[in-house]
């Protein structure tokens, strides 16, 4: 399949598309991106409130994909089979920004991810605040130190319900893809 590049810019162009990158996730580079989305968005004439809701639920979605990524290949088992690759798009259009991510998982992890994230898609804003409030309070942490209250701060600060949704690849991986609506 050949993609030209201006077929590819008319698309981005075209759903205003501020960044999007593919590969591997690093600390160097979530530096980068968080930068280069600061400067995009002081750029925008948009309500400041919500060019803050952007930015931190930007840095949620990818600290998600960072940590969880790691978790999910303990072995390096995806970066051998070059699926150690993550997906990240951040868009507006009209009076909504758009965060979309996507990486590969075990298939063993789906079932627990899934449960998870039906929860949190089930809950009222107050809810969701109770919730936050119970897993640290009860000190639920995880060994990454979050105890799922990444995806559970991307859900409060949205106001919008997450979508999200896993592809089975083969018999060992699926690929995750959470897409958050802000404004």
């Amino acid at each position: 399949m050949k993609i030209k590049a201006y077929d590819l810019y008319a698309l981005m162009e075209g759903h205003d598309v501020l960044l999007s990158f593919k590969g591997e996730i690093t600390s160097e580079l979530m530096t980068s991106i968080f930068q280069i989305v600061e400067n995009k968005l002081n750029e925008i004439d948009e309500d400041p409130k919500i060019k803050k809701k952007v930015y931190n639920i930007m840095v949620e979605c990818l600290q998600n994909l960072y940590h969880h990524m790691a978790d999910a290949d303990p072995d390096q088992t995806l970066v051998k089979l070059n699926k150690g690759q993550a997906l990240f798009l951040i868009a507006k259009q009209g009076e909504h920004f758009f965060i979309s991510t996507g990486n590969y998982i075990r298939n063993e992890d789906v079932t627990t991810l899934n449960e998870k994230l039906e929860r949190i898609k089930s809950m009222s804003k107050e809810e969701l605040r109770e919730y936050y409030r119970e897993i640290l309070h009860n000190e639920e942490l995880s060994a990454k130190g979050g105890g799922g209250l990444g995806i559970i701060d991307i859900a409060r600060k949205s106001e919008q319900k997450i979508n999200y949704d896993f592809k089975e690849i083969d018999n060992n991986f699926s690929f995750f893809s959470l897409e958050v609506t802000i404004g």
